[in-house]
């Protein structure tokens, strides 16, 4: 046969044609999906992330996707509301885009703006308007690579709700958004079959679900477990590195489960043969040789602009102010950090309230020892988040550090960092003993009134928008500063500090002690 087939090419090629079935051969190459999940602003990798795209795309059918956390992050991020990442997103011509929970960071009309831009598709299954009834994007975009039509499908964390509630209501906070009109896996599952009905070969989840299984119970091993169709799932949010975890689907088909870390840790890889095996890989990004120049000159010219803007010296720390342990993991979401205890320090002092909190999940980057520059202090606190004062009873603060505690041991974005108060905490039984409060006056601590009034500084995402679970919505606002945490933040280290982060911060100062 294979006999057949050179001597046929061959004559058709005398002819000055191309034989069918030797045409039909040559057709037949890999497919390649390019995936990356949470960059938040690591804009250095776009360009290596463009140029292994355009080096495979000379042997294979090449598709670039993206799984959501792209516009918020670090400071380039923050200083643009998320305008310089989409400036370089523009130049990669996605093939899919899915939304992570902060994109809703800026606020739906702010989201909107940015996305607009993006000549690619978005792609969310689950966000509908509730004032129309209608989806806001299309559930998923069908596209031919090669001989084959793929579908991506996208879906969001319902978390999102609670972590960046203010961007789902309007001023008088009615819920004006809705990710979860139905349970997760029946989205999904409607886009899928959707994607199926029209013609789809393989339909690939865009997810940005992540791997907690206490997210609503909406974490992409679930959703996959729950439903039938999906070929794959390349996810996000939980900031896993994951080459190929396998998932029994409803009707007990192995599915993959990949995900590939957080801020360019690695590129992912995934390729569909011509007989539609599926493999997956994770490419450090540091081992990729390949950039795509009109990126990496776009990018430059972005960091040049922001250099000018943020490389003024702010001061001196003789400690590095950490999030994580040596192993990269995120240890301010379920203990005290000396970075958390600073930052808290600054909302507290700054204010004169009687104690200070915050959800973990906003110290996004921790700074080294050294000069810090403007820069490095606002990537450590990159939101738009205003410091309010609110007031609070004893009762209310002990409940909501109670709530706080339902997660450990795992690591969670609205763990409190605190400042003016202590506590032990039981961390198999989820709660919060012993809590003390610091006399302003006396500088020593005393055990916390439940009937008394006390004043707390934090965000105002934590008091009316939904952050720290609630914990302290309904609370009267004493006074609205008007003023970001990372405003306050160096107000604390250039003035009450007078430039200077000395040895009082070199370790965490004993807040929460846990049993």
């Amino acid at each position: 046969m294979k006999r057949i087939l050179w001597i046929s090419a061959l004559v058709y090629a005398m002819l000055g044609y191309a034989s069918p079935a030797y045409s039909q051969c040559q057709k037949q190459r890999n497919i390649v999906i390019l995936y990356e999940n949470d960059v938040h602003c690591a804009m250095d990798g776009y360009a290596k992330l463009a140029g292994l795209r355009d080096a495979i795309a000379d042997t294979a059918d090449v598709c670039l996707v993206s799984n959501g956390d792209y516009v918020q992050g670090q400071t380039v991020g923050a200083i643009s509301k998320g305008q310089y990442v989409v400036d370089v997103m523009q130049a990669l011509s996605y093939d899919a885009i899915t939304l992570g929970n902060h994109e809703f960071d800026y606020g739906m009309e702010r989201m909107y703006e940015l996305l607009r831009q993006v000549p690619a598709p978005i792609v969310c299954c689950n966000l509908y308007d509730k004032r129309s009834g209608r989806m806001v994007f299309a559930p998923f975009v069908m596209k031919r690579v090669g001989n084959k039509k793929i579908a991506f499908v996208g879906v969001v964390t319902p978390t999102s709700m609670e972590d960046e509630a203010y961007a789902f209501r309007d001023e008088k906070d009615s819920l004006i958004y809705d990710l979860q009109i139905k349970d997760i896996p029946t989205l999904v599952q409607r886009a899928v079959d959707e994607a199926r009905k029209a013609g789809a070969d393989y339909v690939i989840l865009n997810s940005h679900l992540g791997e907690e299984p206490t997210a609503r119970h909406s974490d992409s091993h679930t959703v996959s477990a729950n439903t039938t169709g999906i070929d794959i799932v390349l996810d996000g949010h939980s900031h896993a590195k994951i080459v190929a975890d396998t998932v029994l689907n409803k009707a007990g088909k192995p599915i993959i489960v990949t995900q590939t870390g957080t801020k360019f840790a690695a590129i992912g890889k995934l390729i569909i043969t011509p007989d539609g095996q599926f493999s997956t890989s994770l490419i450090p990004v540091e081992s990729v040789k390949e950039k795509n120049a009109y990126v990496a000159q776009l990018v430059d010219s972005i960091q040049t602009m922001l250099n000018a803007q943020t490389s003024r010296l702010m001061c001196h720390s003789e400690v590095p102010l950490r999030i994580n342990d040596d192993q990269g993991n995120e240890v301010a979401r379920m203990s005290e950090t000396n970075a958390g205890d600073i930052v808290t320090d600054a909302f507290r002092l700054v204010t004169g309230s009687d104690i200070s909190v915050l959800n973990s999940g906003a110290i996004r980057n921790e700074v080294k020892a050294g000069d810090l520059t403007y820069g490095d202090l606002l990537s450590m606190l990159p939101y738009d988040n205003y410091i309010v004062v609110a007031e609070a009873k004893g009762s209310t603060i002990v409940a909501m550090l109670n709530k706080l505690m339902a997660f450990l041991p795992k690591p969670d974005g609205q763990f409190p960092q605190v400042s003016g108060i202590k506590f032990i905490i039981h961390e198999r039984e989820h709660r919060v003993s012993d809590v003390q409060v610091l006399n302003s006056f006396t500088q020593h601590y005393e055990p916390i009134n439940p009937d008394r009034v006390y004043t707390v500084a934090t965000t105002k995402y934590c008091v009316t928008d939904g952050g720290l679970y609630n914990g302290l919505k309904g609370c009267n606002i004493k006074w609205e500063t008007k003023r970001t945490y990372n405003d306050i933040f160096i107000e604390y280290v250039t003035k009450n500090l007078r430039g200077h982060v000395g040895q009082e911060y070199a370790h965490p100062q004993g807040r929460m002690i846990k049993k």
